[in-house]
């Protein structure tokens, strides 16, 4: 597929296969993302991989990142918390949280193009995933058990697998409705 397919036909993927997507199927992938535009190459991402029975930890410290009236996990948990489960893989992106506004936003910039080729090189690859950036990765318990540090942010929670069903393409807006034109050749 050309990129421009690659690029049109890509869809957040909620629905996988059961199969296993291997580590090193991953690292591969990041190493073909990491080519992302970044400025002064501070390369600033960090990953954190739940896989195979890795798994379990992240889906616990979504759970005790829940309110537990009672002390008691709801059902609309549990069962988010199953979801989570039958989902091959999950891969926590983080970023420092620079002090200097000018630097996080560049950062953040970074690592947004970084998880874009992720996501397009695993699309070709019949690798989907959903990137999430739910409230819980805000809360100092998921953050503490799945090794979030003091000073890092979060960007994005991918989960992801073999696809089993792609949804249809929303429409998007010609982008001739968002353009302006400054030219003084006019």
């Amino acid at each position: 597929m050309k990129i421009d397919e690659i690029i049109r036909n890509r869809r957040s993927i909620t629905s996988f296969k059961p199969d296993p997507v291997s580590t090193e199927e991953i690292i591969d992938l990041l190493e073909v993302a990491k080519w992302a535009p970044n400025h002064k190459m501070t390369e600033p991402w960090r990953f954190l991989l739940y896989n195979g029975e890795g798994t379990e930890t992240f889906v616990q410290a979504f759970i005790d990142a829940q309110p537990a009236p009672n002390g008691e996990v709801s059902e609309g948990v549990k069962r988010k918390a199953d979801h989570f489960r039958s989902i091959p893989a999950h891969l926590v992106v983080v970023m420092p949280e620079d002090p200097r506004q000018k630097t996080w936003d560049e950062d953040h910039a970074a690592v947004s193009a970084l998880i874009q080729n992720f996501q397009l090189a695993a699309w070709a690859r019949d690798i989907g995933m959903i990137w999430r950036s739910n409230d819980w990765i805000y809360n100092p318990a998921f953050r503490e058990k799945i090794g979030v540090k003091p000073g890092e942010k979060i960007v994005a929670t991918l989960m992801l697998g073999y696809i089993k069903d792609v949804p249809k393409a929303k429409k998007r807006t010609d982008i001739r409705e968002k353009l302006t034109i400054i030219d003084q050749h006019q």
